[in-house]
């Protein structure tokens, strides 16, 4: 790999000019995240050259616990991450469903096992940064990506065969010429405002507060021996806490209703601000003594987009949060990211003549499972914030199903494969 290293230029040439005979075949990619490093790994693994570009100057252990359903494992494992990967996950025993109120159990969902004998993968959870360190450790050690740091890309054109990006970095421009550009620079992406898709996201009314807590901290709480993904559903909120760091560590996300608007993801919050969102009178003590636990918290507002076609433009698509950003009900954010890549790498080896064809594809294949995936995220918004009496009955039906039929419930999501 050439060395990641602020303002790398990767095109010492400069961009040749639009009507130059010489097509390079290098894929551009705007954004290091989970979803641009994923695409960056597959499409170096189908034999593509790829360049990425990523705004911040370092790659820093930021964000918090993402859970890996076997739709998104499934997809790591075939780009032979598992073993790299080992070291840092937890694969939970269960979803555990509890009520906000009371504490007590509503309904447990088996996984570990069980999701390994009906989906033939595992499900995992981890901490966002680990994700992103084997991912970017596996990028470092292929030689067809090359990865600049602290660059932007800040504009793009597309004659329909090429993709033409200029390249900021300290306010110097330089262009650089692709065979197709994939804009991974997440929820508000600058880059989809060219591809026609420039409306703002959708504020949906709810900040997500979130902490990791070394686990021993809170083993009365969350016992590090029971590896579990607990989630609490009270009135107007909800919580959920799981291990993280091979069970080093506990991952806790409390969801509010809230008027607070902010692009940023990582504003802090004090514990105050969070214990006023669950007050005692409507969450248990355990649950309150959870949320006291962390001495700092950080918070961001919830958004995401309209269900909607991919956009796309000649040689440049979309791909994760700045194609279909979709709040976090049903933990397929990361996900979605994951699959994409795939598919985006596959229809590309499918086509390696036509560029903007197999995109296309790529964008029809994703439309219909994004979609769906947006919506039923947005279904369980309101399932998971009812107050009573609705959130008794939710409660019945919940208990009624049982564990396996509440996992057979996401057969059309886990069972996916590229």
């Amino acid at each position: 790999m050439h060395a990641a290293r602020p303002g790398d230029s990767l095109n010492g040439d400069g961009l040749k000019s639009p009507d130059s005979a010489d097509v390079t075949s290098d894929i551009l990619i705007a954004g290091a995240g989970i979803g641009g490093l994923t695409a960056a790994l597959a499409l170096a693994r189908e034999g593509f050259g790829v360049k990425l570009f990523e705004q911040a100057e370092r790659l820093e252990e930021t964000g918090a616990g993402i859970q890996l359903s076997p739709n998104a494992t499934r997809v790591l494992l075939a780009l032979g991450l598992g073993e790299r990967l080992k070291g840092a996950i937890v694969e939970p025993a269960a979803v555990r469903l509890r009520a906000g109120r009371s504490g007590r159990d509503i309904a447990t969902m088996p996984l570990g096992a069980a999701t390994r004998a009906r989906y033939d993968a595992p499900y995992w959870v981890i901490h966002r940064a680990d994700l992103q360190g084997v991912l970017l450790g596996a990028v470092a050690d292929e030689p067809r990506i090359a990865l600049a740091l602290g660059t932007r890309v800040a504009d793009l054109v597309t004659d329909g065969v090429r993709a033409f990006a200029s390249i900021n970095r300290e306010g110097k421009s330089t262009p650089h010429e692709g065979s197709a550009l994939i804009c991974a620079d997440g929820l508000w992406s600058r880059l989809r405002v060219p591809l026609g898709g420039g409306s703002q996201p959708r504020f949906a009314g709810r900040s997500a507060f979130r902490a990791v807590v070394p686990a021993a901290q809170v083993d009365a709480i969350a016992p590090a021996g029971e590896p579990v993904v607990d989630l609490w559903l009270g009135p107007g909120g909800h919580l959920v806490h799981y291990p993280v760091r091979a069970g080093a560590a506990v991952n806790i996300v409390a969801v509010t209703a809230d008027r607070w608007r902010s692009p940023s993801w990582d504003t802090a919050a004090d514990r105050d601000e969070v214990l006023a969102r669950f007050p005692r009178s409507a969450w248990a003590p355990a649950a309150r003594d959870l949320l006291s636990a962390p001495p700092r918290w950080q918070k961001w507002a919830l958004h995401d987009r309209a269900p909607s076609a991919l956009p796309g433009r000649g040689p440049v698509t979309l791909l994760g949060d700045a194609a279909h950003p979709m709040l976090p009900f049903l933990a397929q954010g990361a996900a979605m990211a994951i699959e994409d890549a795939a598919v985006l790498a596959r229809a590309l080896a499918g086509s390696p003549d036509d560029r903007a064809a197999a995109l296309r594809r790529y964008e029809a294949d994703r439309a219909p499972r994004t979609m769906r995936v947006q919506r039923a995220a947005r279904r369980n918004d309101l399932r998971y914030h009812l107050r009573e009496p609705a959130a008794f009955l939710r409660d019945t039906v919940l208990r009624a199903l049982g564990g396996e039929r509440l996992l057979a419930q996401y057969d059309w999501i886990y069972r996916w494969r590229p």
